[in-house]
């Protein structure tokens, strides 16, 4: 298997075609599986993510899969939760009151306390807090959100990133060779496929 393989989890939710052409256009190849065996042996790995909290990870528990990802994170293999792909990381969401997440960082998600209009929805502004491997050169930099929860992480120092919407919102957490973003680098033009590229060359 070459070291560009890049699995990308199908829990039966959300758009993956996106990802999975983003990452062969950075030079990755990008299979889409929801295998337990695909994902458990994989080099690197993609939660993507869209749709509800609770619904996500009904899917995931159907799919059997929920296991061999913590198994899989725990082992510091190159890991990116995209969108609702990084809320799950965390204990919980208000979105889903009751329902687990994946709990591999310490916090919760929560409806974004902004004034401001509710989805967050558009280009914004990437402020670096702690370095990342998939962040370089991206400071000040203009990426796509649509989310309506926001990740409030226990430890600080998990934050990669932040940006402004009316509230300071955690754009990006990691730590080793596990990130999640909560903006869509597929969708963020060449910024967002620079950080994929940076994700396949790992």
């Amino acid at each position: 298997m070459s070291n560009k393989n890049v699995v990308i989890v199908d829990y039966g939710l959300g758009n993956l075609h996106s990802v999975n052409k983003a990452v062969a256009l950075v030079g990755g190849n990008p299979v889409i599986t929801g295998d337990k065996e695909i994902i458990a042996a994989a080099e690197k790995l993609i939660l993507p993510g869209v749709g509800a909290f609770g619904d996500c990870m009904a899917n995931l528990e159907k799919a059997g899969v929920i296991p061999v990802i913590k198994e899989y994170i725990a082992a510091d293999k190159p890991f990116l939760g995209i969108c609702l792909g990084m809320q799950v990381l965390f204990e919980e969401s208000e979105e889903a009151p009751g329902v687990k997440g994946l709990g591999v960082f310490p916090g919760k998600v929560v409806m974004i306390p902004t004034s401001l209009k509710i989805p967050h929805m558009g280009w914004n502004q990437l402020n670096l807090k702690t370095s990342s491997p998939l962040l370089a050169d991206s400071e000040g930099k203009y990426v796509y959100f649509v989310h309506s929860y926001c990740c409030q992480p226990e430890d600080r120092a998990l934050i990669t990133s932040v940006c402004d919407y009316g509230t300071e919102i955690v754009a990006s957490v990691g730590r080793g060779n596990v990130s999640g973003v909560q903006f869509h680098p597929e969708k963020s033009s060449e910024v967002g496929l620079a950080m994929l590229k940076r994700f396949v060359n790992l």
